[in-house]
């Protein structure tokens, strides 16, 4: 589980297509073999690491689903939370759902299977970054951002055009998968009565 405040951004040092190997500091701090770091958003798990870099054996899945890995890329670093960690971004399990294409101006556009997860003013992860959707219409979507976090990450050095890895709200999905059973006693009645209309 992570939060979507970035600690650090790190580079690629290598990526044979299985082996990463990340160059970074900050996260290294307390970490040991078998922790989970989110890179670019998306949960690695740490396999071997030394005073300055990890490496994580990324699976065929993570390839298929994220914009992938190369070397020399700039990417957004996140341990995994303590009990005791602030609460500073949202609920962010590092499993990507998919990407999209930087359209500029903080604005992405996502595929249709993507698009019914997002809402103004909800939560979103691009590149590992929690942020505020501030607009979302016809398979697009912009986020606010403040100066700070467009420099402590490496959404600072997006072209158009563009892969970025998207992790939707995880309470979307679930809300979904719930109305979608069958036998589900939620009408719209329930909704205004517990206060959500």
């Amino acid at each position: 589980m992570f939060t979507g405040i970035v600690e650090e951004t790190g580079f690629i040092k290598s990526f044979d297509g299985h082996k990463l190997i990340v160059e970074c500091s900050k996260v290294l701090e307390n970490t040991q073999i078998g922790d989970s770091i989110a890179i670019d958003g998306c949960c690695q798990t740490v396999v071997a690491m030394n005073a300055n870099s990890f490496s994580a054996d990324v699976s065929a899945e993570t390839l298929k689903i994220t914009k992938g890995f190369k070397t020399g890329e700039c990417v957004n670093l996140e341990r995994a939370l303590l009990p005791q960690t602030r609460m500073g971004g949202h609920i962010v399990q590092g499993h990507i759902d998919g990407t999209g294409k930087y359209l500029g101006n903080m604005t992405f556009e996502v595929p249709k299977e993507l698009d019914k997860y997002i809402v103004y003013k909800g939560s979103i992860t691009v590149n590992g970054v929690s942020l505020t959707v501030s607009k979302n219409k016809n398979n697009t979507f912009s986020v606010a951002i403040i100066p700070h976090t467009l420099e402590n990450t490496n959404l600072k050095y997006l072209k158009i055009g563009d892969l970025v890895n998207i992790e939707t709200d995880i309470l979307g999905r679930y809300v979904e998968k719930f109305l979608s059973t069958k036998n589900n006693n939620i009408t719209e009645d329930f909704l205004k009565e517990n206060g959500f209309m």
